[in-house]
């Protein structure tokens, strides 16, 4: 850790007055330092002498012994200026305001031994909803396992559902980083308490909020604007058009990164905000693994060709081939100025066309003409 103490103080001590997601704070902060922001709160004071609310609360705090007490518990605060910082949570700063919050992080606070850094240098946010279905979780489980299986950290919220699949499917081929809307050392929801475990111990946990911190509902959306500034793109999976993951997609959006959106059945609720994010927001349909690389990883480097169906026998044969081998009837034969009639082909073409699709199998001759071979029957 490169920045000075009472800097890290200062931030620790604003996260714990503060709410997230203060851009007015964040811009203060980033522009005149947390300690002189913090010695302004410190004394503010009404016409008659009362310290207003936050410097009250500010005399009870001690943010040296708060952040003591979080080293020893595996807990560390990485703030602007640090090694570890994930520089790509500072483009928040130049973005607007989503549901009323913006603004980069004051510092955030991270259990497990992967860094912040690491994670942000190549990283996907995979969100959707917690009311999954089997279709979504599948996807959503798939989808990760390629991803971190090509070394790249998926990052998610934590939550049941898809956020669940994704962290799961990553953790089998690679590492994940979970975003939290409470303090790093809480398990929200309770029932992911063994995986939020072990979560801590092969990648990391992240919050902005400090040790101890519950959940409440703004803390969730205030949550989102890190799980998309800490991920070079963002894949939606099953969203209702009103859900967290559609947050997360505006904050994508306002970052200017890639946003992709998995479509469902057409008739499906769970699906109708990632479709709304195709068809309106500009995000990219995927399917799998390989066409979120084929968009997040350096041009080029990553291009897939267009799919096609199962190849054919047929598709060997030339256009010439192909017109008389679909006029060759499957059981009575033919001649040849009847097929050349159907064809619409002068008889020399037919006939050598004839030769070839006879040599590969596709038809057959006989005494009276010509008919449909083995493979001309399977095809």
């Amino acid at each position: 850790m490169t920045a000075s103490a009472e800097e890290r103080e200062a931030r620790a001590a604003l996260s714990r007055l503060t709410e997230p997601g203060r851009r007015n704070l964040a811009q203060a902060v980033a522009q005149h330092g947390a300690v002189l922001v913090l010695e302004e709160i410190r004394s503010e004071s009404d016409v008659l002498g009362n310290r207003s609310d936050l410097a009250d609360r500010l005399r009870g705090l001690d943010a040296r012994a708060e952040l003591d007490r979080a080293a020893e518990q595996g807990i560390r605060f990485v703030i602007p200026g640090d090694d570890e910082w994930p520089s790509a949570v500072d483009g928040l700063n130049d973005c607007g305001q989503v549901d009323g919050s913006g603004g980069a992080p004051l510092g955030l606070w991270a259990r497990g031994p992967l860094r912040l850094d690491e994670v942000a240098i190549q990283a996907v946010a995979v969100v959707g909803s917690r009311s999954a279905t089997t279709y979504g979780t599948t996807v959503a489980g798939d989808l990760s396992a390629r991803m971190a299986h090509e070394g790249w950290t998926v990052v998610s919220g934590g939550a049941f559902g898809i956020d669940q699949a994704a962290h799961r499917g990553a953790l089998a081929e690679g590492r994940t980083a979970v975003v939290l809307a409470c303090g790093v050392d809480r398990a929200y929801p309770i029932a992911h308490q063994r995986l939020l475990g072990f979560v801590a111990e092969h990648g990391v946990i992240v919050s902005e909020l400090p040790p101890g911190c519950t959940v409440t509902r703004g803390r969730f959306l205030t949550r989102n604007r890190v799980i998309a500034a800490l991920s070079s793109g963002t894949v939606v999976i099953e969203a209702a058009l009103r859900s967290g993951a559609i947050n997360t997609a505006s904050w994508t959006n306002e970052l200017g990164r890639p946003l992709m959106a998995v479509p469902g059945p057409v008739t499906s609720a769970a699906s109708a905000g990632a479709h709304q994010l195709i068809r309106n927001r500009g995000a990219v349909l995927v399917t799998r693994g390989e066409e979120v690389l084929e968009l997040l990883a350096p041009m080029g480097s990553r291009t897939l060709d267009e799919p096609r169906g199962a190849e054919s026998p047929r598709d060997w044969l030339d256009p010439i081939e192909k017109r008389v081998l679909d006029a060759l009837p499957v059981r009575r034969p033919a001649g040849l100025a009847s097929l050349a009639s159907t064809a619409g082909l002068a008889r020399p073409r037919v006939r050598r066309s004839l030769a070839v699709l006879e040599e590969a199998g596709f038809a057959e001759a006989s005494e009276d003409g010509w008919r449909l071979g083995p493979l001309g029957r399977s095809t």
